[in-house]
């Protein structure tokens, strides 16, 4: 897929890995849809890469619809939003930790990718791309449910790629390690980096979720880690994983 005068949305475009891919998307000539909650930095981030805002709750299924509603076509969906508990305690764990982090990681997905794909059909394909994690490939013991909403992200795209292919649709996964986000914290950003644990700059994400798109290939996931050194800025290319 070439991106030049595509349609594209992003959720969480507002900061973090959403905001570079917006600007990445932008630079490659598409017109892009910046979907999020904070409207201040929405707007700001939409303004600078020559889009549009839009206020949007991914885990409102009703939410989905009315955009999708209001919009011609949709090329590109990103499906990025999603967020932590920070709990790596069940017996902690509160009812509203968990219905947020399943309804902004998991129903932002299925509601989001339900819509792209109706969207998406009766304007001949497109392709969507979903943030999950390297915790949706193994184990996180410092946040479980976390590591089970993006499971859930990579074994609803492995499995929604056979039937998406006759409408000319692909989907896959991108798998980041530990990135330069606020979803992160500035408490865990110090351990790491006192530690010599390298962080990616969300601009490498960007790369894979472009990589993602254009590929032409589905239901697979992009593995993104950082190598090399002991220096927490040394950063190795994408990986496209076929896994």
């Amino acid at each position: 897929m070439e991106l030049s005068g595509k349609t594209a949305l992003v959720t969480g475009g507002a900061s973090g890995i959403g905001k570079a891919v917006v600007e990445r998307l932008a630079s490659e000539g598409a017109s892009v849809i910046v979907a999020d909650l904070n409207d201040a930095e929405g707007e700001r981030v939409a303004a600078e890469a020559g889009g549009r805002f839009v206020r949007l709750d991914v885990s409102s299924a009703d939410a989905w619809d009315a955009l999708v509603e209001g919009i011609d076509r949709l090329d590109v969906v990103h499906l990025n939003a999603g967020v932590t508990t920070q709990n790596g305690d069940l017996r902690s764990l509160t009812e509203e930790q968990y219905r947020r982090v399943m309804g902004a990681n998991v129903d932002g997905v299925v509601y989001g990718a339900r819509a792209a794909v109706r969207s998406m059909e009766r304007t001949g394909g497109g392709a969507i791309v979903c943030t999950a994690s390297v915790a949706g490939l193994i184990g996180f013991s410092p946040d479980p449910i976390y590591t089970l909403t993006k499971h859930a992200v990579v074994g609803f795209v492995r499995a929604m790629a056979a039937s998406l292919e006759p409408l000319g649709i692909t989907i896959n996964a991108v798998n980041p390690g530990i990135v330069e986000t606020p979803l992160v914290g500035d408490e865990a950003v110090k351990m790491l980096k006192a530690a010599n644990i390298p962080m990616m700059p969300p601009s490498q994400i960007a790369d894979a979720v472009v990589s993602a798109i254009t590929s032409g290939r589905s239901g697979e996931c992009w593995a993104c880690t950082a190598r090399g050194g002991n220096a927490p800025h040394e950063f190795a290319a994408v990986d496209g994983l076929g896994i």
